[in-house]
C-alpha cells in the first residue's frame, strides 16, 4: 500500500489555511458574541436581577456553542483567502501548469476541514451540553438564592415586578446557611393596599419566598391598618416562570445519544411540535459539523478569481454564502419545527444544497476552465 506523505505544497497550503482559519474563528466568534450574547447578558442582569459576575460566567459558557457555528465560517474564509492568494499571485497557475490539478491542491484543505468537522462534533457532543448545563445551574442558582449575600447581617433587598417597578422591599437581619432570619417585607404588589410582613424565619427557592412564624399587617392607602393575620407558613410567589426558564435549555443539555433517548421516551407526553423541534436539533448535531467539510466545495471555486480581476470577489461571495447558509438553515429548521418538512430533511437540506452547488462550481473550475 502506497504511503501518503505531505508535499511541500501541502504544507504551504495547510500553513496558510491554519493561520487564516484561526483568525476567522476569532473574528466571527467575536462578532456573534458582541451582538447576540451581549444582549443576552443585559437581559440576565435587567430581567432576572442576576449579579453581573454570574451573568458574565453564563455568557462565557455559551462560547463552545458559538464556536461550533463559527467553525464552518472560519473554514470558508480560510479557504477563500488561501486560494485567492494563490490565484492572484499566479501561484495557482504555475502549479497547474506543472501538472498539479485543482483536485490535488484541494486534498490538504479537505483533510483539514475533515479534522475540524470531527473537532466540531466533539465540542458539540461533549463540551456544549456540559457548558449549557453549568450555565443553567448558575443562572437558576442565582434566581433561587434571590442574590442574597451569604453571611451578611442587617441588609435590604428589593424585588421588581414585570414592569420594572418596585414590587417588594425586604429587610433581613441575617442570612446564613440558606436561611433567612428576622424578616420584614413591604409588599406593594396588591392594588390599593400595602402589606407589611414580619417573620422570624424564611427560605428562598426559584418560585417563591417561604416564611415561618410571622404576622401580616394590611394597610389601606389612608395608612389605616385594615387587618392583622398571624401565620405559621406563608408563600410569596415570584413573577418569574421558573419552569419556562428550565425548559428552554433541555435539548442543548443532551448529547446526540441522550437526546435520541429523550425523544423516544417523551414522544407520547410532549406536544408534536416540540418533538419535531427536538428531532431537528438531534439531526443538526450531525449535520452542522458535516457543513464544515462540505463548505470547502464552495470555497475553492469562489476563491479563484478570473484573470486580471481587480476586485477580490471571492471574499465578498464568502460573506454572501455565510449569510445565505444561515438564513436557509433558520428557515429549514422552522419548517421542520412546524412539521412542514420532515425533521431529518429540515436538518440536512442546507447541506444538500451546499453539496449540490459546491459540486457544480468545483467541477466547473477544475475541469471546464
Amino acid at each position: 500500500m502506497k504511503k501518503i506523505s505531505l508535499t511541500l505544497t501541502d504544507k504551504y497550503i495547510i500553513k496558510q489555511l491554519l493561520e487564516t482559519f484561526l483568525l476567522g474563528v476569532v473574528v466571527f466568534t467575536s462578532l456573534v458574541f458582541a451582538s447576540d450574547q451581549f444582549l443576552y447578558l443585559i437581559k440576565q442582569v435587567s430581567s432576572y436581577g442576576i449579579p453581573l459576575s454570574t451573568a458574565v460566567k453564563t455568557v462565557i459558557l455559551q462560547l463552545p456553542y458559538i464556536i461550533v457555528f463559527t467553525i464552518p465560517m472560519g473554514i470558508l474564509l480560510a479557504t477563500i483567502l488561501t486560494f485567492n492568494k494563490l490565484s492572484t499571485e499566479n501561484e495557482l497557475t504555475i502549479m497547474r501548469a506543472c501538472g498539479i490539478s485543482l483536485t490535488r491542491l484541494t486534498i490538504p484543505v479537505l483533510a483539514f476541514s475533515f479534522l475540524m468537522s470531527v473537532f466540531s462534533f466533539i465540542i458539540n457532543e461533549f463540551v456544549v451540553p456540559a457548558a449549557n448545563m453549568k450555565a443553567k445551574n448558575l443562572m437558576l442558582e442565582a434566581i433561587a438564592q434571590k442574590n442574597l449575600p451569604e453571611g451578611k447581617t442587617n441588609f435590604s433587598f428589593k424585588e421588581l415586578g414585570k414592569d420594572r417597578q418596585l414590587k417588594r422591599l425586604f429587610y433581613i437581619s441575617n442570612y446564613e446557611n440558606k436561611q433567612l432570619q428576622g424578616i420584614t417585607v413591604l409588599d406593594l404588589s396588591k392594588k390599593d393596599v400595602i402589606q407589611v410582613i414580619q417573620s422570624k424565619y424564611g427560605t428562598t427557592n426559584p418560585d417563591f419566598w417561604g416564611f415561618n412564624n410571622g404576622v401580616i399587617y394590611t394597610i389601606a392607602e389612608s395608612k389605616k391598618v385594615m387587618n392583622t393575620a398571624i401565620f405559621s407558613n406563608l408563600k410569596l410567589y415570584s413573577d418569574l416562570n421558573f419552569s419556562d426558564i428550565s425548559k428552554n435549555y433541555d435539548a442543548s443539555e443532551f448529547n446526540f445519544f441522550d437526546l435520541a433517548k429523550y425523544i423516544k421516551t417523551k414522544t407520547e407526553k410532549e406536544e408534536p411540535q416540540r418533538i419535531a423541534l427536538l428531532k431537528v436539533m438531534l439531526y443538526e448535531k450531525i449535520a452542522l459539523p458535516v457543513t464544515t467539510f462540505l463548505i470547502i466545495l464552495i470555497g475553492v471555486p469562489l476563491a479563484i478569481s478570473p484573470p486580471r480581476a481587480k476586485v477580490n470577489r471571492g471574499l465578498l461571495f464568502s460573506i454572501v454564502v455565510i449569510f445565505c447558509y444561515y438564513i436557509l438553515r433558520a428557515v429549514s429548521s422552522s419548517l421542520g419545527e412546524a412539521q412542514i418538512l420532515n425533521p431529518f430533511l429540515a436538518a440536512w437540506l442546507p447541506n444538500i444544497i451546499v453539496l449540490s452547488l459546491g459540486s457544480f462550481l468545483f467541477y466547473k473550475k477544475a475541469y471546464l476552465v
